[in-house]
């Protein structure tokens, strides 16, 4: 389950990943988040980490363009929303 603040940020902010909305209610979005495992992360390495994980080669690429990818989301208080697209 994915907080109010998260799920407001992915609605305001799916385009940037999506030519068309796969979400227009908080509803839709969570389950949108849901069904592509998103994860929400404390810091810029655990986006590194998580990206490991599931395959993704980060070498030689700096935290910020890590943090440019797609589906990578900076949320306003800290943290980082990524979306398995």
């Amino acid at each position: 389950m994915f907080d109010k603040d998260v799920v407001n940020f992915f609605l305001d902010n799916q385009s940037r990943l999506f030519d068309e909305d796969v979400a227009s209610t908080p509803e839709e979005a969570q389950d949108f988040l849901e069904d592509s495992m998103a994860e929400v992360v404390d810091s810029i390495d655990e986006v590194i980490e998580y990206f490991d994980e599931m395959g993704i080669d980060t070498d030689g690429m700096s935290e910020d363009e890590i943090e440019q990818q797609a589906e990578v989301f900076a949320l306003p208080d800290g943290r980082y929303l990524v979306v398995n697209s």
